[in-house]
């Protein structure tokens, strides 16, 4: 069809028209021939009062696939539901796989429409939605989804084959058959390899694999992503404490955890939310004046701490040209051991023995803040022709880069010990921490071989 040789641009000038004209017909042919990506990138496009005639043209399921692709935290889904008649939003909600859906109603603010379109849902829609709103946030059963295919183990293979017939249009992905028992707890698991290639009057039991990899409902998402990430798995089991089979996750929403805890982690390193894509000037500034202000008088204590040296200053005024380097340096010491830290930990790949990761990362400052603080030393004690300096300098930046990167790797175990998200532990904080600590270092030292500088 002409349609796929358009590109994205063209496609939406050609369909905003058949909107406008009216022309349904041809509307609903060449927009439903796209890709389910597509059209919801298009339908994010469309204004309004395009938006109204898509309503009316397109059916609850057709809408629903739409909205499965979108983002369920974007801010205009609550007000995309809005523009829907009641019934009809909550028809659209009902057709959704059960997480999305969940995911949907969980971001819109307005609690009585939430309760108004379980109300008008189907029974069994709002059941399947009712179980999973329930789970805790950021937990396997608040990101499983409850529409998968499980056969009992006492079936024959040609039993299980005509039941996964009859119930595959119900699930959202079939990459495994799961095997429960009569009580309907996991025992096993048989690919679809196996069910079309054995013979037909064998039991499950005989050809399923009993070595399951499963989480428990309420196992934190972050684990579980990097369990399907370690296994390659496509599709990962959720139990109940009794072993029951609840539900299941698919892949497509562990990338969507993986792209969360990611963006978790930069807004935490950056000490600002890199996730908000449709953030007004006033918002961004709300979110990010706290941290600047709590950095500006934990600042102050920098300030405060050069002034306590202000007559050191005078009578060695060339110390002040090295104050921004040994504090730029060792921030930036700070931040790279931050990073380090920080992913080590969202990895699970930390060294639980705390005192190891202790004498690692003192050695690892030992050596880094040495060769620097050496170069340093030939430089400033050939530029200044003052080796006396130049040493001050050297053995400064080398303490200050040592503690700085003890701050950076330590601070984010510690506030993990705590319960405390290590992302916290922001770059705009470590490197101002290293200001002070690094001030305080070089100024102590200077005072000590004062002498000697100014001889």
């Amino acid at each position: 069809m002409e349609i796929f040789h358009r590109s994205f641009e063209e496609n939406q000038e050609v369909l905003k028209q058949h909107l406008q004209n009216n022309r349904m017909t041809r509307f609903r042919t060449e927009y439903l021939a796209l890709h389910y990506y597509d059209q919801a990138k298009l339908f994010e496009v469309f204004d309004e009062d395009e938006r109204a005639k898509l309503y009316q043209y397109l059916s609850p399921s057709e809408l629903a696939n739409i909205f499965d692709q979108l983002e369920s935290q974007d801010e205009h889904i609550e007000s995309y539901f809005d523009e829907m008649s009641n019934p009809y939003a909550a028809a659209v909600l009902g057709e959704m796989y059960a997480d999305n859906a969940v995911d949907v109603l969980n971001n819109i603010k307005d609690r009585e429409k939430v309760n108004i379109y379980m109300h008008l849902m189907k029974s069994d829609s709002a059941r399947e939605i009712s179980q999973l709103i329930n789970y805790l946030d950021d937990t396997a059963g608040s990101i499983m989804t409850t529409e998968f295919i499980s056969v009992e183990a006492n079936y024959t293979l040609k039993e299980a084959y005509q039941h996964l017939k009859s119930e595959a249009i119900q699930a959202e992905t079939i990459y495994y058959v799961y095997v429960v028992d009569s009580e309907k707890r996991l025992v096993g698991v048989i690919s679809l390899r196996d069910l079309i290639i054995n013979d037909d009057n064998k039991l499950v039991s005989d050809v399923m694999n009993t070595r399951i990899i499963s989480v428990q409902v309420n196992d934190n998402q972050e684990e579980v992503a990097k369990m399907v990430q370690d296994y390659d798995l496509l599709a990962l089991p959720v139990v109940g404490f009794d072993r029951e089979l609840l539900g299941i996750i698919t892949v497509d929403d562990i990338l969507d955890v993986m792209q969360e805890e990611a963006d978790s982690d930069y807004s935490g390193l950056a000490a600002v939310n890199v996730s908000q894509e449709h953030e007004t000037p006033l918002s961004a500034s709300k979110s990010r004046l706290p941290w600047l202000i709590t950095l500006l008088f934990l600042g102050m204590g920098t300030s405060s701490l050069i002034s306590q040296y202000e007559s050191l200053i005078e009578s060695a005024s060339v110390l002040s040209a090295f104050v921004t380097l040994i504090t730029g340096t060792a921030g930036n010491a700070g931040t790279q051991s931050l990073a380090v830290a920080v992913r080590k930990i969202t990895n699970k790949t930390e060294d639980d023995d705390f005192f190891k990761s202790l004498v690692f990362e003192l050695l690892t400052g030992i050596i880094t803040g040495v060769i620097v603080g050496v170069t340093i030393a030939i430089v400033a004690g050939i530029w200044q022709q003052n080796f006396p300096l130049g040493i001050v300098i050297g053995i400064s930046m080398a303490a200050a880069i040592i503690v700085a990167n003890l701050a950076g790797a330590l601070i984010p175990k510690i506030m993990t010990r705590l319960g405390f998200d290590p992302a916290v532990a922001s770059g705009p904080f470590i490197s101002t921490l290293s200001d002070l600590t690094s001030v305080f270092i070089y100024f102590s030292i200077a005072s000590t071989f004062i002498d000697l500088i100014i001889k």
